[in-house]
């Protein structure tokens, strides 16, 4: 008997992917019609359970696969069926890399967008650093706690909410002066935007190009 996971949208199929250090557990979600562009999202801090069945990052991406994206979620090493061991953020960086490249073998001139939540938003916003992109969408970014980068402000949304009780927002704040980052603030809202996923899907679908 097969047993369905019921946090895997019948839109994706799992496969992997030849990463740095083994082989890497992902979702891929197509859109209805043809891909217009194709897009990674990146899970929060496995340390507290965070994997690419999250809400957030499940929101984001049926988001974009509604927008036309193809659209990939890894399980970074250590997570899932991934091979190898958590690397704080360090050795995700080449492993989304690795998505990345499978991802342009595959569709080498569709438009890429790289998002992330929390956790996430460090591996992405390094990736940005190597990769060419159109948007880069930092959801919740853990900026007290790794290195996230800004490369083109022009190109960067970021969504943090007020109350976030993991990542305050006076910290992303001062993160947003230092980097001349505009921050949208989401009101009455936690790290995990509890009550407030559909509000979050209807903004994300405003700012996704």
């Amino acid at each position: 008997m097969t047993t369905i996971n019921p946090l895997i949208p019948k839109n994706a199929r799992q496969i992997f992917i030849n990463g740095p250090v083994g082989r890497l557990d992902c979702l891929e979600l197509s859109p209805a019609g043809k891909a217009l562009g194709v897009a990674i999202v990146a899970h929060p801090d496995p340390k507290g359970g965070g994997t690419n069945t999250n809400k957030i990052v499940q929101t984001t991406a049926k988001v974009l696969t509604q927008k036309g994206y193809l659209c990939y979620c890894p399980n970074l090493r250590g997570v899932g069926l991934s091979d190898g061991i958590h690397d704080m953020g360090i050795g995700e960086v080449a492993d989304a890399k690795a998505i990345h490249d499978f991802i342009r073998k595959e569709h080498p001139y569709l438009p890429l967008i790289l998002a992330g939540f929390s956790f996430g938003t460090g591996v992405v916003s390094n990736l940005a650093r190597a990769v060419e992109y159109k948007q880069l969408i930092l959801i919740g970014p853990a900026v007290s706690r790794y290195p996230v980068i800004v490369t083109d402000t022009t190109k960067t949304i970021v969504i943090h909410g007020e109350e976030d009780e993991v990542i305050p927002l006076t910290d992303v704040f001062e993160w947003g002066r230092e980097n001349n980052q505009p921050i949208i603030w989401y009101p009455s809202t936690g790290h995990f935007f509890h009550g407030k996923i559909i509000g979050l899907a209807n903004l994300l679908s405003q700012l996704i190009l």
